[in-house]
């Protein structure tokens, strides 16, 4: 319900009801004029007091309890029911209140009960003190139900609010890990032809052209992946117009190894048809990434070996430069070995990275066929 209609809906409903009845029933068993004011002032009591039920629950059903039980004596042969005592109760119990409620409602009951008795009241039958207790233990019960509804309500959206903002973060994390290997991969690769075409720009003409022209498709290559992934975070149609760059695989190796600026050395013994998609962009990704570090951080690189295979461990791929170690150490902590990492994490597999026993730096990840 609406903030305003779980406030104002039991402060209407009870004193619709318990006005008119006390002015009925006040001049129908004939009270006199101080009984009448009286039955009809105990019946507004309540009702008014449910306005402050939001901010004072506690103290709200302790005034209502008071007034309920005087009530029961105006008339002996019994008033109008005291609708806003069960509001209290409902509100009391539900907004925390449950032991002003339940102290409250208790002493005031057995308080009514002892002094119906010494004042000798026929009409406190047995029957009614337990008709009127079950009714208020019922109360106190739908309170309490309403009260474990809400708590599980709450911690629903507890949960649905955690669970969105875990896939939030995953899409970020799994964002800035496409961005990263893109941007690092084709900037390496453009850095490298950049100093190519520096160096032979005088004496060879003609090498400088083709490193140039090396430039320029691996930086609209580069524009067009990234404008992909940059489209994924638009949640309207502005990104109709992004390319539809189809996610790289294994079969896109061959031109990767020919354009990393390093003798590498490819053995792939996979058959790419049995490979899952989610693996081959995982192992593609990450021969990419260690070849990036490779130009990137290693000096003295005369050769890389790529190695792909299946064994009884599931897929397997190796990446060995024969780099001094202590070059490529660095790179241990940075964003590129965590990225590559998390791929293969993702996919239920391992990945370590260092210095290889002969020389040189390995990177190896094995994921779960």
């Amino acid at each position: 319900m609406p903030r305003w209609a779980t406030l104002w809906i039991p402060v209407i409903v009870s004193l619709t009801i318990q006005l008119p009845s006390a002015i009925f029933i006040s001049r129908f068993t004939g009270l006199d004029p101080q009984q009448t004011a009286a039955s009809i002032g105990i019946a507004l009591i309540g009702p008014i007091a449910l306005i402050g039920a939001r901010r004072f629950p506690g103290p709200v059903v302790a005034i209502t309890a008071i007034a309920a039980s005087l009530d029961l004596f105006v008339n002996e042969r019994g008033g109008p029911p005291y609708l806003a005592l069960a509001f209290a109760i409902l509100s009391a119990v539900v907004r925390g209140a449950r032991v002003w409620a339940w102290i409250s409602i208790g002493v005031c009951w057995i308080a009514s009960i002892t002094f119906a008795g010494l004042l000798g009241r026929e009409q406190w039958t047995p029957f009614r003190i337990a008709g009127t207790t079950l009714g208020i233990l019922i109360v106190f019960g739908i309170g309490e139900a309403l009260r474990t509804r809400k708590e599980r309500a709450a911690e629903w959206r507890r949960r649905a609010g955690e669970r969105r903002q875990s896939a939030v973060q995953a899409e970020r994390v799994r964002i800035a890990r496409e961005l990263h290997d893109v941007l690092a991969h084709s900037l390496s690769q453009i850095n490298v032809q950049a100093g190519v075409g520096l160096h032979l720009m005088d004496r060879q003409p003609d090498k400088a052209r083709d490193a140039l022209a090396s430039i320029k498709d691996t930086s609209k290559t580069a524009l067009d992946e990234v404008r992909s992934v940059l489209g994924m975070l638009r949640a309207d149609g502005a990104a109709a117009d992004a390319p539809l760059v189809p996610e790289p695989d294994l079969g896109r190796l061959g031109s990767l190894v020919a354009s990393a600026g390093l003798p590498v050395g490819l053995h792939d013994r996979l058959s790419h048809a049995e490979v899952p998609a989610q693996v081959q962009l995982a192992m593609y990704r990450i021969v990419q990434e260690s070849l990036t570090n490779a130009a990137r951080h290693a000096t003295g690189v005369t050769r890389v070996e790529v190695l792909l295979d299946r064994d009884d461990e599931g897929y397997l791929v190796r990446v060995t430069d024969d780099g001094r170690p202590g070059d490529m150490a660095a790179e241990s902590g940075g964003r590129g070995l965590l990225g590559m990492r998390e791929r293969a994490e993702l996919l239920g597999g391992r990945l370590s990275a260092g210095p290889a026993a002969d020389g040189g730096f390995r990177v190896e990840a094995r994921i779960p066929v």
